[in-house]
């Protein structure tokens, strides 16, 4: 299939794969510096920001004062801002574009404020597909592990990147019919006002106590609302979270004088880095996307959102599962729901887990996964 299409990139090779498989299960040392090295309260509120989350346990120091934490802490999906493998950074096939598609997550302990974060860091697994998007894809799967100061562990992380070849994709008409000519709703007063509604009605537990014995298998979270989806919107994730290839001046050369597979021309013939598919749509519809689309782990840190927000300040998240099934397209709309679905008790431990689901405003699957919290209130 390969063989028989106009190429611009690179495409998926044996020898690049063989490459790589060589580096399953070791240690990647020297790895990239991330966006926050520490959890400063100014990088804390500008991650809980960037997702839209204004949480007074994440940006507010006279109010987290008086919590169980003595201070503000960081929302739990802070740990995407502390590594950039974990955050879909993925190493080897160069030319080959990446998506990223997912994550699992088990946190041991808060990321208090200036907390100083490590991390080790592996690729743990490859697996092939033939794919109706785009031919031949891997799937790159990459284990990270945060730790504290004190050495003590924060955060076991699993996320994964699909990489595709981008010129197939591109030729592709199999996962987004119609939309590979863009997204060209144009919303009324009366169905954004419905959607912002769900805004206005979000409810921060914070303070008040979620106790276990209260909750019943089937209870349903309030509906979440995220979006309308712009590329003002998909910065403001970037300005918390921190996007690798977004540079400028010297320090964008000097990336793609170092990475000459980044610097993918523009419309002036100027070489740019990959990471505008985000927010050009030109170059989006190049890698096979209808338009600009949002972050994966922007995705993912809207799921733990809704958890956080319902368990209040006396509860943790735990666990967190989240398969991303689509992009989430400039101009488009996101609302996600979540269900209590089971209540256990594990070592003197209350957990409570969850099912969780987004969809666009055409109820197309955006997003799937599971949770769990830990209740400190019988």
């Amino acid at each position: 299939m390969n063989d028989t299409v106009s190429r611009e990139f690179v495409g998926i090779t044996d020898e690049a794969l063989d490459d790589l498989r060589s580096r399953i299960g070791v240690r990647i040392e020297n790895t990239l510096e991330p966006w926050c090295y520490e959890a400063t309260r100014d990088n804390i509120r500008h991650y809980a920001h960037g997702i839209g989350d204004d949480n007074p346990l994440w940006c507010d120091p006279d109010y987290a004062r008086n919590t169980r934490y003595g201070g503000i802490i960081a929302p739990p999906s802070f740990v995407f801002a502390c590594n950039r493998i974990v955050s879909g950074y993925v190493g080897g096939l160069p030319g080959v574009h990446a998506m990223f598609a997912g994550c699992d997550f088990q946190w041991m302990k808060p990321i208090a404020r200036n907390a100083e974060v490590s991390t080790v860091a592996y690729l743990k697994n490859l697996i092939e597909f033939d794919t109706r998007f785009a031919g031949r894809s891997v799937q790159q799967i990459y284990h990270v592990d945060f730790y504290d100061q004190e050495g003590d562990q924060l955060c076991a992380a699993d996320t994964w990147c699909f990489r595709t070849d981008r010129d197939i994709a591109r030729n592709s008409d199999k996962k987004y019919g119609d939309l590979k000519q863009g997204f060209k709703r144009v919303y009324s007063e009366e169905e954004l006002a419905r959607h912002y509604a769900l805004y206005a009605a979000e409810e921060i537990r914070g303070a008040t106590p979620r106790r276990y014995a209260d909750i019943e298998v089937g209870d349903k979270l309030p509906l979440m609302a995220k979006g309308p989806m712009t590329v003002t919107g998909f910065i403001c994730y970037v300005q918390g979270w921190g996007g690798l290839y977004v540079r400028s001046n010297k320090l964008a050369w000097q990336q793609i004088h170092k990475h000459p597979a980044l610097g993918i021309k523009n419309r002036f013939g100027i070489p740019d880095c990959p990471e505008r598919v985000h927010w050009e749509e030109e170059m989006a519809r190049r890698v096979g996307a209808p338009g600009a689309y949002d972050y994966g782990p922007e995705r993912c840190s809207w799921m733990s959102h809704i958890i956080t927000n319902w368990i209040g300040d006396d509860a943790q998240l735990r666990n967190l599962y989240v398969e991303v099934r689509r992009h989430n397209l400039e101009g488009e709309l996101l609302t996600i729901e979540a269900e209590v679905t089971g209540k256990r008790e594990d070592a003197g431990r209350k957990l409570v887990d969850f099912s969780l689901v987004a969809h666009n405003q055409d109820g197309e699957l955006s997003a799937r996964g599971r949770a769990t919290a830990e209740l400190f209130h019988a």
